[in-house]
């Protein structure tokens, strides 16, 4: 990575009470004090805050305050300023035009993090982390963002890393001396060592499927036949209109989503249409999608209208979107049109049917009857993939295709100690458990995955 000085507005673009510009590189002083004449910033201490006029030659382009932060104490371990100027867009492209014209360029996506990274403030899975706590939406992905911030992963693969490489060095030591034939690596120990780092990545393993549902949200399908009350009780569980709602059967043509919290987690709410057989060409695209949406979502909401006499047509609709993975809740709707015997006679019917595990709820959306029930199901859904045992969660796709590789390796060592298979082999599997751990902290990256990681960055960071 070059050396150059680069800067960057830090602060969302928009007109606000106060913007922020980002210089960072061994020049940043210098470059800076081109355009603030009066103080010397080469003699200030670090982190120290200095006023005055930030100029473009003769002319004042505003009243700014500097925050200087010298190497290494700083973010990027670099020579840093800060400039704190009066939030108008134009203000922020002319000090940027200045500083650019003083010697500075213009940062690229994530690079002031990048450079944190390589100069060893922070290692590649708190740089993720950082995007991670940036993107966070509700609190349990915040919590679980700054717990990786902190390096709660890398914590965790830190200590599995130096208790494998002690073994991978007694290896290496063993294949010097081949020859004679001699045991360096105690292989009832190394393989006590693998049961655990197998236990450990396990764990991790199990962690992603709530870790992905706290950092993406988990996807809810609504679905059911036309005027079964898909779109009503979408209303009602975000409290506002915003599907329209009609007697009209077939009104939902297209699906809408919609993000709703419920404990600090996020659901993604998607209101389908109606399954049914249709000659009109738009619904029938309609329906299409409603299924294919069911396909990626981890919970079906089944509504099945209370009044319905036959719910075989339901009965089968529910057996052919079913998956092992699935999470099913059927709802009886519109408890409020129907006397309770009709209603409570429901879910036997179903019960009878539907071999797989199901939850039940009586709901009226119009009336806002046992809607609570079902947020506290969805909600108990995410809490019953968090494991009580492990406070490290993944939620980096990268991160979750490392462990599954290194357990991969790890497997293969276990069998080559089993098969007494060569010792060349057996350490070249210990290397392969070694390099994709490492892959998760950055101790092995390349410069492919580097820049698909920080290109997703915003460029203030």
């Amino acid at each position: 990575m070059n050396k150059d000085t680069i800067c960057a507005l830090a602060t969302a673009n928009g007109v606000g009470a106060l913007g922020i510009i980002r210089v960072s590189g061994d020049d940043a002083l210098k470059v800076v004090q081109k355009s603030f004449p009066g103080k010397n910033l080469e003699k200030q201490k670090s982190h120290t805050i200095h006023y005055g006029y930030f100029m473009d030659g003769e002319e004042a382009i505003d009243e700014v305050m500097l925050s200087i932060f010298l190497a290494p104490k700083s973010f990027t371990t670099e020579n840093s300023v800060e400039i704190a100027f009066h939030g108008s867009p134009h203000m922020g492209k002319r000090i940027l035009e200045t500083l650019t014209q003083n010697g500075a360029r213009m940062a690229k996506a994530g690079e002031f993090t990048l450079r944190a990274f390589i100069n060893g403030r922070i290692d590649l899975s708190q740089a993720e982390a950082i995007a991670d706590v940036i993107a966070s939406e509700n609190e349990a992905s915040r919590k679980v963002a700054i717990n990786q911030l902190k390096g709660g992963i890398t914590n965790e693969i830190s200590i599995l890393r130096t208790d494998l490489l002690n073994f991978v060095s007694l290896i290496e030591l063993e294949l010097d001396f081949a020859e004679e034939d001699v045991e360096f690596a105690d292989r009832s120990a190394l393989n006590g060592l693998l049961d655990k780092i197998e236990l450990k990545l396990d764990s991790l393993i199990d962690s992603f499927q709530y870790g992905n549902a706290i950092k993406n949200g988990t996807a809810v399908a609504i679905i059911g036949k036309p005027n079964a009350g898909k779109s009503t009780l979408l209303n009602a569980l975000l409290k506002e209109e915003r599907a329209i709602v009609s007697n009209i059967a077939g009104t939902t043509r297209d699906t809408i989503e919609e993000i709703l919290h419920i404990k600090g987690h996020a659901f993604r709410l998607i209101d389908t249409a109606g399954l049914r057989d249709t000659v009109d060409e738009i619904e029938a695209i309609g329906v299409k999608k409603a299924k294919e949406k069911v396909e990626n979502a981890n919970i079906l909401v089944y509504l099945a209208d209370a009044a319905t006499e036959d719910y075989s047509e339901d009965i089968e609709m529910i057996k052919s979107l079913q998956r092992d993975d699935l999470k099913l809740i059927i709802c009886s709707t519109k408890i409020d049109e129907v006397l309770p015997p009709k209603y409570e006679a429901i879910e036997e019917i179903f019960r009878n049917e539907i071999a797989q595990d199901f939850d039940f709820i009586r709901i009226s959306a119009v009336e806002n009857q046992n809607i609570q029930d079902l947020k506290n199901e969805l909600s108990s859904y995410v809490e019953q993939l968090k494991s009580q045992e492990n406070n490290v969660v993944i939620t980096n796709q990268r991160h979750f295709e490392a462990l599954r590789k290194s357990l991969d390796a790890t497997h293969k060592v276990k069998e080559a100690i089993s098969f007494q298979i060569s010792t060349e082999l057996l350490a070249y599997e210990l290397r392969n458990a070694l390099e994709h751990l490492g892959e998760i902290s950055g101790e092995v990256t390349n410069d492919e995955v580097l820049g698909n990681i920080f290109s997703k960055f915003c460029i203030g960071k």
